[in-house]
């Protein structure tokens, strides 16, 4: 049982919510602006924010299940609201005096973002100059702060740079055949000013090193944890279509499907699929909590666990999207209908899929240069 800050409780509402919204959502290619604001509400926004700026510093372990709970009922809120929480801890990295600019208006401001280094950053006195676009930035037309990553001139790597929303503009791009109500869309920076408080070194970032923080949230290698930002969303859409499926395959085993004689598949098979896709969705959720349980130790993470983790999120969504194809592929007609939201948990877990964290030959990469290490 995940205990803390009642997140859990408050993401079962939200996960409602969402599902009455799920179709707007979709049809208008972000969230409703009622689903945004209990998000924010319910606390995703806070979560991990530092203390001194009102927040909770929470852990991963309730982080993630709170997702997955809200996945259950919308993928794609869980997906916004999973940024809310992820992009705040990257935010919670900078220097004090950023973090103050942030959050001067409180704990819940929505920080989107990206880490890809798309962008490119000059140095000015007392900071930076800033210019790039970054697609896929989930939730970003409501959001309050974006956090974007530029490489510096030469070989000065890359950084981490804050921005209030009047200093980026947003472009109407997302067009995914999943996940479509996560409102994806592009970043645009024109020659920003940002202040050196607003940044850090990405790699502060990826080495759990923030600038002024002891909180142990903070701490956590971004590689030991960024599976956490994506894996719970399917594993409660998974958890959500699993729901869906068997109470439709009850409905037709009762009108007398799978009987002898009866065309389509044998009662057997749907007692298959069940019970394996039940299966591979606690297998994962297992993966899922353990992982959480590794992160929450903080700088007490060693090389192991942080490739053991990478391992386990992308183990985990392939035992999802294996769980979620198979009962698709047996719901019948009625399953693939635009009317039923086991195609929309479908599209959504294999979107969620693709993403670079979940991504299995990159994990395996990592967990075998551990292993096999000398």
């Amino acid at each position: 049982m995940v205990t803390g800050t009642g997140l859990v409780e408050r993401a079962a509402a939200l996960a409602q919510l969402g599902r009455r919204r799920a179709r707007d959502a979709e049809e208008q290619r972000r969230l409703t602006p009622d689903v945004v604001a209990r998000m924010l509400e319910a606390g995703f926004a806070r979560h991990f924010v530092p203390a001194a700026q009102g927040g909770v510093e929470g852990t991963f372990a309730e982080f993630g299940a709170a997702v997955a709970a809200v996945a259950e009922g919308c993928a794609a809120t869980a997906w916004c609201a999973s940024v809310a929480s992820s992009l705040a801890r990257v935010a919670a990295c900078l220097p004090a005096d950023g973090r103050a600019q942030v959050w001067a208006e409180g704990p819940d401001a929505f920080v989107v973002g990206s880490l890809s280094p798309l962008g490119k950053a000059t140095p000015a006195p007392g900071g930076w100059r800033v210019s790039g676009s970054w697609a896929y930035i989930s939730g970003v037309d409501y959001s309050d702060w974006a956090v974007v990553c530029a490489m510096l001139p030469g070989d000065g790597g890359a950084r981490l740079f804050a921005l209030p929303r009047t200093e980026y503009a947003i472009k109407d791009t997302w067009t995914g055949s999943g996940m479509r109500g996560t409102g994806s869309n592009t970043v645009i920076v024109d020659d920003v000013f940002v202040p050196e408080a607003r940044s850090i070194s990405r790699q502060s970032l990826f080495d759990g090193r923030p600038a002024d923080s002891s909180a142990a949230c903070h701490a956590v290698p971004i590689q030991a944890v960024n599976g956490l930002s994506c894996a719970p969303a399917a594993l409660g859409a998974a958890r959500g279509a699993l729901a869906l499926w068997t109470a439709d395959t009850a409905q037709r085993l009762a009108r007398g499907a799978g009987r002898p004689g009866v065309p389509g598949p044998a009662r057997s098979t749907y007692e298959a699929v069940l019970t394996r896709s039940a299966g591979e969705i606690d297998a994962a959720m297992l993966l899922l909590e353990r992982a959480a349980a590794v992160a929450d130790r903080g700088v007490r993470i060693t090389q192991e666990e942080t490739a053991r983790n990478v391992r386990d999120y992308a183990l985990a969504t392939e035992h999802l999207v294996n769980a979620v194809n198979r009962m698709f592929a047996t719901a019948g007609t009625s399953g693939h209908t635009t009317e039923s939201p086991l195609q929309r948990a479908w599209r959504d877990v294999n979107s969620i899929a693709t993403h670079i964290a979940l991504t299995f030959d990159p994990a395996s990469a990592l967990f075998a240069s551990r292993s096999f290490a000398p």
